[in-house]
């Protein structure tokens, strides 16, 4: 219905005074305003009569009843249960997407259950037994098998050497200690025939202590650190050599304040984490330390160094011999002594070479000792096994030269 068809035929206007006082005026108390248009719902739906619902109710509560009487089948809404009952909800205009499946009639027999239950919670495994730990020494017991020890990556040679009950401490062997009797034979002939001589091997035994104990910590490559602590060994060799023996002790201390706080420097300017810093500053001042000290040889007195030469290559080869700890570590030393009294003999020293041979022996094994820690791999052996006594003893062979000659 338009509204000039409501109106009478005359059009309506609810502006008609501008203000909207013709809507007003025109417009009744009981008028209904209305207007035509197609709606959301443009489907035709039949309505659904009193009795109709009655019926579908107690259909729907036959449905009910005759769900709860079947317990073993699986639950149903009871909407499914009266759409199965009826067949479809076509009739009262409900969506396809609403369609149920007819239920299947009552009389038929069940089918039997493909899939049994499983339980609602499996039993856990039982753990498996930890083995017992290794016994102690003085008791009998399982040990540590190989694969347990050496199948783990990330253990050190150390741990792994205590784990299977063994010493983390190895000696260098009898190769090692071949190399350092010849060369402090080498140091020894060099000072019988002067400064020149010496120098030679003095700077071979720099460089392998240098290369030594950077690898001695665990740190390699390590050029920069290596070249740096062997231009301080290089550095006091020269001041030395300039400023005279007389002057040994102010060449190399002067050499060693500048190169500790050169290696502070270019430790500071390191981009790496402050961990790895300082490992690398001790490192690198330990190792420049070592071979500035090594110069010793060349600053002490020639015969000293000759004694001192002769008793660091007895000690060392006698403390490769394979006899039990303490028993080779007697032999070495009075090994050493009797070395410096040979050696002191054909020097002016004399007698008093035992002294300083001993003296120099006391030192070379603690350097070997230091090159045995940790369990070293062979590149230590051969480097810091070979260096550290000779270096170690050069403080004593420099102080009791002084003092003996």
């Amino acid at each position: 219905m338009s509204n000039d068809q409501y109106y009478g035929g005359q059009q309506y206007d609810p502006y008609a005074n501008g203000n909207g006082a013709g809507h007003q005026e025109q417009q009744g108390p009981d008028v209904t305003q209305t207007w035509e248009g197609q709606t959301w719902d443009t489907q035709f739906q039949p309505a659904v009569t009193y009795e109709q619902v009655q019926a579908d109710r107690a259909q729907a509560a036959q449905a009910q009843q005759a769900y709860q009487q079947q317990p073993h089948q699986p639950q149903q809404q009871p909407y499914e249960a009266y759409a199965a009952s009826q067949g479809s909800f076509e009739s009262y205009g409900a969506p396809a997407a609403y369609h149920a499946e007819p239920q299947q009639p009552q009389h038929q027999p069940q089918q039997p259950q493909q899939h049994q239950a499983q339980p609602a919670h499996a039993p856990a495994p039982a753990p498996e037994p930890v083995p017992a730990p290794p016994a102690s020494s003085g008791e009998a017991g399982p040990g540590w098998s190989s694969p347990t020890t050496s199948g783990n990556t990330r253990i050190t040679d150390a741990q792994r050497a205590r784990a299977e009950g063994r010493s983390p401490i190895i000696e260098p062997g009898m190769q090692p200690a071949a190399l350092t009797a010849v060369l402090g034979l080498l140091l020894a002939g060099g000072a019988a025939f002067g400064t020149s001589g010496l120098l030679v091997p003095l700077v071979l035994l720099q460089g392998l202590t240098a290369a030594g104990w950077f690898r001695l910590n665990g740190m390699w490559p390590a050029r920069q650190g290596i070249a740096l602590a062997f231009a301080g060994g290089l550095a006091a060799d020269a001041a030395l050599l300039v400023t005279g023996r007389e002057n040994a002790a102010a060449a190399i201390f002067g050499t060693l304040g500048v190169w500790v706080l050169l290696c502070l420097v270019l430790q500071l300017r390191s981009h790496a984490d402050p961990d790895e810093r300082m490992y690398g500053l001790m490192a690198t001042i330990a190792s420049a330390a070592l071979t500035v000290v090594a110069t010793g040889h060349l600053g002490a007195e020639p015969d000293a160094v000759v004694v001192g030469g002769v008793a660091v290559a007895a000690a060392v080869f006698a403390r490769a011999l394979p006899l039990p700890g303490p028993v080779s570590l007697v032999v070495a030393l009075l090994a050493s002594a009797g070395a410096g009294i040979a050696a002191g003999g054909l020097t002016d020293l004399g007698s008093s070479g035992a002294l300083l041979g001993l003296g120099a022996g006391v030192c070379a094994l603690v350097g070997l000792r230091v090159a045995s820690y940790d369990y070293p791999s062979r590149f230590v052996h051969m480097t810091a096994g070979v260096a550290l006594p000779l270096t170690a003893a050069a403080p004593a062979v420099y102080l009791l030269g002084r003092a003996l000659v």
